[in-house]
């Protein structure tokens, strides 16, 4: 039987760019010469696996996707919409799958892709589903699990693999910005009752949107550059950022994991 529950499926279509685009940059993916990613609780249709084939396809040329779904209703219908896409015959699939993550022929994904699915769980319950998505992987895999809103614009997601939780990422629509705090009804599940004082989580929160406020003279040159000194703002005040400024003029921050983990010692690295 399928390890999971059934997720609301109100997944749209081009909700994940932000993720996809995440992925297609990241060395799980990269570095494996014809990587299989699982879109794991796809949803109602099967629309953010072709999306997220398309998105990788320029980064890993041979990449395939493979969709996970419990409801078998959602895979049939998934199925027949890949009918009427030949051009992903072969690099697109489908199947009835939850945490335990079956793939054609017991193959070893480079990426697991679990987006707005444990947000409908429990807090308590998110440490065994990723030791059960991430004993699956290949070598130097990756699984990115996390949440976002319902156009996209508003996206965080953490970066687990065989280890443990390494990284957490917040991604934003830097346009339409007015507060990074935004995200606090967006994070993982792992982070969302985090986000009291205390907790790094919600002092990393905060020190983002006092560096925002801070940075708002630089509104002059745009939003991208108001956002890119920002990072800057917190690097040089010791956060332990993991990208570059190629990433953040996207509006994505990536902080190292240990910064952000709950005060308990829950859900860190072994």
């Amino acid at each position: 039987m399928p390890l999971g529950r059934l997720t609301r499926g109100t997944t749209g279509t081009n909700r994940l760019r932000r993720v996809d685009r995440w992925i297609a940059a990241h060395p799980a993916l990269r570095s494996a010469q014809r990587p299989l990613v699982v879109d794991l609780g796809y949803g109602a249709s099967g629309a953010t696996a072709f999306e997220l084939a398309g998105r990788l396809r320029g980064a890993a040329p041979e990449v395939r996707v493979h969709g996970l779904e419990i409801d078998p209703g959602r895979v049939a219908l998934a199925r027949a919409q890949l009918g009427d896409r030949p051009e992903l015959a072969g690099r697109v699939s489908f199947a009835v799958g939850g945490f335990e993550v079956p793939t054609p022929g017991g193959e070893q994904p480079s990426v697991i892709r679990a987006m707005n699915v444990l947000r409908q769980y429990d807090e308590s319950e998110v440490a065994e589903a990723w030791a059960r998505m991430t004993g699956r992987l290949a070598p130097r895999g990756l699984l990115v699990e996390g949440t976002c809103n319902e156009v996209g614009r508003v996206s965080s997601w953490i970066g687990v693999d065989a280890a443990g939780p390494r990284t957490f990422t917040v991604s934003l629509h830097t346009a339409s910005l007015e507060s990074p705090l935004v995200v606090a009804e967006r994070l993982p599940k792992a982070l969302i009752h985090r986000n009291v004082p205390g907790e790094g989580v919600h002092e990393y929160l905060k020190a983002l949107d006092d560096a925002w406020q801070r940075e708002a003279p630089r509104q002059t040159f745009g939003a991208r550059q108001r956002f890119i000194a920002v990072c800057e703002r917190m690097r040089a005040a010791g956060w332990p950022l993991v990208d570059s400024r190629k990433r953040w003029r996207l509006g994505e921050i990536t902080v190292s994991w240990d910064a952000v983990a709950p005060a308990s010692g829950a859900l860190s690295p072994s």
